[in-house]
């Protein structure tokens, strides 16, 4: 089962960057974190396993970036794969969560926010869409996550 308390890690995953962005243990409010250079699967996973173990992170939310009528291209797979690899190594659960308009509607929030806060990596400001528009979702519901058109797959679970 996903956990409904405790912080969540969220991924945007790109061919060359992965934004990171975490949300409050209350798990209400998602803020972007970092912007990590992808390099080798080994130097990935070790720098996302430091950044989870300092953020307490109980599980993940990973945007999934399907095509208009819903189904995941080459994009959307290869993303899939990225993120299952990293939550089978740092033994987290996974959501995988469409990823739908989080890259403009980032670039809309920094282009509206204070001259300070503009200078936030967008692939993070990503990240911290995808994670909200998830915590927004779970609270309208206002019970436990089920699948549901907008959460599309439960990848990993972690062991009892």
């Amino acid at each position: 089962m996903f956990p409904l308390a405790g912080r969540l890690l969220a991924l945007d995953v790109g061919d060359r960057r992965v934004g990171l962005a975490v949300c409050d243990p209350l798990q209400t409010l998602a803020s972007p974190l970092a912007v990590l250079t992808r390099r080798s699967r080994a130097e990935d996973l070790a720098r996302l396993a430091q950044i989870a173990r300092e953020q307490d992170a109980v599980g993940l939310v990973a945007g999934h970036p399907l095509n208009a009528d819903g189904s995941a291209g080459p994009q959307a797979q290869q993303a899939a794969r990225y993120a299952a690899r990293v939550a089978a190594a740092l033994s987290l659960p996974l959501v995988l969560w469409d990823e739908y308009g989080s890259s403009q509607e980032a670039a809309a929030r920094l282009a509206h926010a204070p001259r300070r806060r503009r200078r936030a990596p967008l692939d993070a400001e990503a990240a911290a869409v995808i994670l909200q528009d998830y915590l927004d979702t779970l609270r309208a519901r206002s019970q436990p996550a089920e699948p549901s058109l907008r959460m599309i797959d439960l990848c990993y679970d972690q062991p009892e």
